[in-house]
């Protein structure tokens, strides 16, 4: 009898990438679902004995799915699939039921490893026939798809990272792409409205790519923040930059190097530029080459105990879009 497995991520990169990495030798009914409510549906339509559960979703995050399957008692073995490498993640899910935390890109090696673990599979590969090529995702996963799946990877290796440094947990978003003009970014931001932003930008190059990495910091994030990293030296003009290189490096660094890591890139940024203190958006991007088309992905990172944001923006060439095509075609 075939197992029910659902893999649950709102990517279809990741449910992808996701589905080619099961033991092929596994007699198996693959299902698929893009946000945890789907989930809990499948999983109550029978289709979830195991399930592959991302963290970072709209509508139902994989947070809220583990207290739904406990509130409900619902039959499912549940693995937590993310690229959120924060130890509180891990402590979290596993509090909340979940049998394991699998680190994002996944192999099939570690898939068997903690499938042989709980006794589902073999330890060791057996021949049998590929049953999953036929249930794959259908349709061409488009280029703003697979950058939003890459950069989340990346952005939850820096966000773990950030987490290491303030002693704290980071909720972290789902990254958002914009394909559109320089002078129309301003208005696909979340944060677009608000006021009294400092910004600081390291510019970043590779082989065929290249761009800058934007962070910009509230005045109400500063406070905190401050104190959080022991930064309360010299004025509070000097106080703000300190912490904010600081965390520029720390996050543009990061997220770049997780970015090089999957699409076997060698992207070195530049120190950072200061863009200005206490002013809007629309002032510290400015209008350079403002009718050229750009690509942009938004990060928020999210510390809710302490109420404050860390708003990094990629601005990539539209001229890299050919380099990092190619490259994003080999993880499908």
């Amino acid at each position: 009898m075939k197992t029910p497995v659902l893999i649950c991520d709102d990517s279809r990169l990741a449910r992808k990438q996701m589905a080619r990495s099961l033991p092929k030798d596994w007699d198996i009914e693959l299902s698929f679902a893009e946000n945890g409510q789907e989930a809990i549906d499948a999983i109550k339509a029978g289709k979830g004995d195991v399930l592959f559960l991302d963290l970072n979703m709209p509508v139902m995050n994989g947070y809220e799915v583990l207290d739904a399957i406990r509130e409900h008692d619902l039959p499912t073995m549940a693995l937590v699939v993310s690229g959120d490498i924060q130890p509180d993640a891990y402590e979290r899910v596993i509090s909340k039921g979940a049998l394991d935390f699998i680190q994002k890109p996944v192999s099939t090696e570690r898939i068997r490893e903690v499938l042989a673990r709980f006794g589902v599979v073999s330890e060791t590969s057996e021949n049998g026939h590929d049953t999953l090529t036929a249930t794959l995702p259908a349709g061409d996963i488009s280029f703003g798809e697979s950058l939003q799946e890459v950069v989340n990877v990346a952005m939850g290796r820096a966000g773990g990272r950030l987490a290491e440094l303030l002693g704290a947990f980071i909720q972290l978003p789902v990254p958002q792409v914009h394909l559109c003009r320089y002078a129309e970014l301003t208005k696909h931001l979340t944060y677009a409205n608000k006021e009294l932003l400092t910004g600081v930008t390291h510019g970043f190059r590779g082989t065929g790519v290249a761009g800058e990495a934007v962070l910009l910091l509230d005045s109400a994030s500063f406070p905190p923040l401050i104190k959080l990293l022991e930064s309360d030296f010299g004025t509070p003009e000097q106080q703000e930059l300190t912490v904010l290189v600081d965390l520029s490096g720390l996050l543009i660094g990061s997220c770049l190097q997780g970015i090089s890591d999957q699409l076997d890139l060698d992207l070195n940024h530049s120190f950072p530029v200061v863009l200005g203190q206490g002013a809007s958006v629309a002032e510290l991007l400015g209008q350079p080459g403002g009718d050229k088309d750009v690509i942009a992905v938004e990060i928020n990172y999210q510390l809710l105990e302490q109420r404050l944001e860390c708003h990094l923006l990629l601005l990539i060439t539209n001229d890299s879009g050919d380099c990092l095509r190619s490259r994003m075609e080999l993880l499908q």
